[in-house]
């Protein structure tokens, strides 16, 4: 499936319109686990602060993963005392089913979520959820490894930090430095589109959302934060390694194997409009020859190779024409898969086919090559041979890319403009003015009185029941663990 012409694709990213003052533009998670003592003050001073600095409507919403202390009972009081917060209850442990199940429920076009130790400094909030608001980024990420970061934790976790951030650089090619910093937030359309296809429900979600993002394209910002470790972290560091690196590997085996619908989550090249009513403009074809570019000279050094070893065991014409075909098989299947964005297994097999017919091509060019050079001389060095051999090569790349570009893996929407399908935004309302008093919200009532009790299941990928806030909210804060 090519990633550039599904049906599926979103829509180019637009800033979010100002509207009712009532409707929260952010909901930020937090996820507790028998956080009894710490969720008051947590939830008090990210409520405080959101009502003081951010200039939306806002909502927090505590999300209970199972505590089997009084978590619940100081979660539906702090509900009942705080018109911005909302509570749910989950009977399944697990923070990336937490936040599946809030976010999917979720009305706020912005989502977020932070730890409840507050290990991050709240004034980073509003510049992690600013891109998303203006349209700028898909996801956006606190990280405790940029440059400007500071940062106060022992040895022993920036050890283990750096070194998984380095395991996601080494196998899956992550570009993004912070992976596991509880400091996070998505556009709700997007959330939409990446959620059902993350299916980790602990603390490894984060890193797969992060990577199918990314391997789909869409942006990701990255925000430098001020962080102090909590001592008292009930996270259990082995365990949670380990589950990660089982991630790592499956996320990373789905990856090969093009088994992950990531057209689904392509955006448009550019979210001009201009852009987007040219017509007869080939799409993505810099990067096509940018890719064809680099899989043609590996192509070529791997058929150099094979042709010297071929030639020791037979002559110039059956050399050139196993290495070639050999060649050949391999460099239709990179193309396939690095430059023109064809997923799966599906057309494989016709995609070879015709792409030894493309090779017969380039074998007549690169043999009729030959053939001249043995007639003009007897014997001509081996180094000659190379240089011809290079020479026609060169003729038949672009001759190859043209016809894999116009015959193998056609651009499906170049014959017309693609369908787009509007996606609904909710609301954002504009920032009060400072010497108003903030207009009195709408009620937003839960489907029961806190604490709600909302069931969630290993296999269930949205919510089924949507997430209403018990009290009226004219703002809302964010803050998750």
């Amino acid at each position: 499936m090519r990633t550039d012409s599904s049906p599926g694709t979103l829509p180019a990213r637009e800033h979010l319109p100002a509207g009712d003052a009532g409707t929260p533009v952010l909901d930020v998670v937090i996820p507790v686990y028998n956080e009894e003592k710490d969720l008051p003050p947590c939830v008090r001073r990210l409520h405080e602060h959101l009502a003081r600095t951010f200039p939306y409507a806002f909502r927090i919403t505590i999300a209970d993963n199972a505590s089997t202390d009084t978590t619940p009972l100081v979660a539906a009081r702090l509900a009942a005392e705080i018109p911005e917060v909302g509570t749910v209850r989950l009977e399944q442990k697990g923070r990336g089913r937490a936040l599946r199940t809030v976010w999917s429920a979720s009305d706020a076009p912005v989502l977020a979520y932070m730890d409840v130790d507050l290990s991050t400094d709240l004034n980073a909030l509003l510049p992690l959820v600013a891109p998303l608001i203006s349209g700028h980024s898909d996801l956006a990420i606190g990280s405790r490894l940029a440059r400007a970061s500071r940062v106060v934790r022992g040895p022993k976790r920036e050890f283990i930090s750096r070194a998984y951030n380095l395991i996601l650089r080494g196998s899956l090619q992550a570009r993004f430095s912070d992976a596991q910093c509880g400091f996070k937030a998505i556009r709700r359309d997007v959330a939409q589109v990446l959620l059902p296809l993350v299916e980790d429900t602990g603390w490894f979600f984060d890193t797969e959302l992060l990577v199918l993002a990314e391997r789909a394209g869409l942006r990701i910002h990255e925000v430098p934060v001020d962080w102090v470790d909590d001592p008292d972290s009930t996270v259990h560091i082995v365990r949670t390694a380990t589950e990660d690196l089982k991630g790592v590997w499956r996320v990373g085996k789905a990856l090969a194997t093009g088994s992950l619908p990531l057209d689904r989550l392509t955006r448009p090249f550019g979210d001009d409009p201009r852009d987007r009513e040219l017509t007869g403009v080939p799409h993505g074809l810099a990067r096509q020859l940018v890719g064809f570019c680099v899989v043609g000279g590996l192509s070529t050094l791997f058929y150099l190779v094979l042709y010297s070893a071929f030639r020791q065991a037979a002559g110039p014409q059956t050399a050139n024409a196993l290495a070639l075909l050999v060649s050949a098989v391999a460099n239709t299947a990179a193309n396939r898969r690095l430059t023109f964005g064809v997923r799966g297994r599906g057309g494989a097999v016709r995609h070879q086919a015709q792409g030894l017919v493309v090779f017969g091509i380039g074998l007549a060019l690169t043999s009729g090559s030959l053939a001249a050079l043995n007639a003009a001389g007897d014997s001509p060095a081996h180094s000659t041979e190379l240089a011809v051999l290079i020479a026609a090569n060169l003729a038949a790349t672009v001759l190859r890319f043209l016809l894999f570009r116009a015959w193998v893996f056609p651009d499906r929407t170049d014959t017309g403009p693609a369908p787009t399908t509007p996606v609904p935004t909710a609301p954002v309302p504009t920032a009060p003015a400072p010497t108003a008093a903030r207009p009195a919200p709408a009620p937003y009532a839960w489907p029961h009185q806190a604490p709600t009790h909302l069931h969630a299941t290993e296999t269930t990928t949205s919510a089924t029941t949507p997430l209403r806030p018990a009290c009226p909210h004219s703002t809302d804060p964010g803050d998750t663990r």
